[in-house]
C-alpha cells in the first residue's frame, strides 16, 4: 500500500509535490525520499532541529499523531513563524489514515 501525500506552496494556491509514502515512514522521510527542496531534515529525524517544519492543512489536524512535548519546545525555532498546524514532518508517523494528507511547506526552513 502507498499513501498519497499533498505538499503545497507557502501560498497553498499550487501543490509543491505530491508524493508517496508508505505506512509507518515519517512525512520527513518520505520527503527527503522524494527530493522536496521544502523540507532540509538537517538532523535526520532525531528531533534536534526544525528544519522540517510543515503546517498540516486544517482539515488533517485532528487525523495526526498527537504532538509530544518534545516536538512542542523544538517548533519555538522554526525559521518560519509558528501556525496553528505547526509540525515537525520528523514526527508525522504516516498510515493509510493519512492517505491524501494535505500540508503546507513554510516560506523557508532556515
Amino acid at each position: 500500500m502507498t499513501i498519497t501525500l499533498h505538499l503545497l506552496n507557502p501560498a497553498g494556491t499550487t501543490p509543491a509535490q505530491t508524493i508517496t509514502a508508505r505506512p509507518g515512514q515519517s512525512l520527513m522521510q518520505a520527503a527527503v525520499a522524494a527530493g522536496v527542496s521544502g523540507i532540509a531534515a538537517d538532523c535526520g529525524g532525531t528531533l534536534s532541529c526544525a528544519t522540517c517544519h510543515v503546517v498540516v492543512a486544517e482539515a488533517w489536524q485532528a487525523r495526526v499523531p498527537t504532538m509530544q512535548r518534545d516536538e512542542a519546545e523544538m517548533l519555538a525555532f522554526t525559521a518560519a513563524p509558528r501556525q496553528a498546524g505547526s509540525r515537525l514532518s520528523c514526527q508525522l508517523v504516516l498510515g493509510a489514515q493519512h492517505d491524501g494528507l494535505v500540508v503546507f511547506l513554510p516560506e523557508n526552513q532556515y
